[in-house]
């Protein structure tokens, strides 16, 4: 059994074909593998980032308190300032 040029014709194209796919399959793996790469890079950014605004919203947290004892003493102050000149004009 020999095989006619037809079908010699036909055993190439599809071997190139196939050459073809699989070279183009492996680039696009490859580039596949790559864009992971940078999602990953910037999900890890993005990972630090967060740490870092949690920290700040936790520094800010815990210094509100103080800040605002501090702020209420000072109105305190201002208010009586503001009364004993006050009562020193009216004098």
């Amino acid at each position: 059994m020999t095989i006619t040029n037809s079908e010699q014709i036909i055993v190439i194209i599809l071997a190139a074909t196939l050459a073809i796919y699989l070279l183009v399959s492996v680039v696009a793996i490859i580039k596949v593998v790559q864009i992971l790469n940078h999602i990953k890079a910037i999900i890890k950014k993005a990972e630090e980032i967060t740490d870092k605004a949690e920290s700040v919203t936790q520094f800010f947290q815990n210094t509100a308190g103080p800040v605002a004892i501090g702020k209420l003493i000072s109105n305190i102050f201002n208010a009586s300032q503001r009364n004993n000149r006050r009562k020193d004009k009216g004098e």
